[in-house]
């Protein structure tokens, strides 16, 4: 399997962060240019942004969590020569549902929605640590 297939999918989510980030920053500019938000009311992550402000921070802050669990069974995945067809299959499942959690929350947050979406995403990096540690304990290709 060549290289850029496996990491392709964890481009795309180093991409999503940093295009959250970059939204986050236009809209906390917004936030203070139109007098909602003060220097001295978010100096110690005081909430005191506008609800899509915190929608889009929230979101970003969510690219921190299992997304990590993420990277670090890829970097694994290729050192161990374990990074297959099933796992990029799996990856790029695991990264629709990154897409579709970070649409959910920073458009119309409907929680139940993004909570199911979120699930999926959680099962299958779970299935994928799964199926990785049973193959490194078991010396299976």
């Amino acid at each position: 399997m060549a290289i850029q297939w496996v990491l392709l999918p964890l481009f795309v989510e180093v991409i999503l962060t940093f295009a959250l980030l970059l939204l986050m920053g236009v809209r906390r500019r917004a936030d203070f240019n139109a007098g909602i938000a003060k220097p001295e009311q978010i100096a110690l992550r005081e909430p005191n942004w506008s609800p899509r402000t915190q929608q889009v921070a929230y979101s970003f802050s969510n690219q921190f969590e299992l997304p990590v669990l993420f990277y670090v069974l890829t970097i694994l995945a290729i050192m161990t020569r374990k990074a297959d067809y099933l796992f990029v299959i799996m990856a790029w499942v695991f990264i629709a549902s990154r897409l579709g959690q970070a649409y959910i929350h920073t458009t119309s947050n409907r929680v139940l929605q993004r909570g199911a979406v979120y699930m999926v995403g959680a099962l299958v990096l779970m299935a994928m640590w799964l199926i990785f540690i049973v193959r490194i304990m078991l010396g299976l290709s």
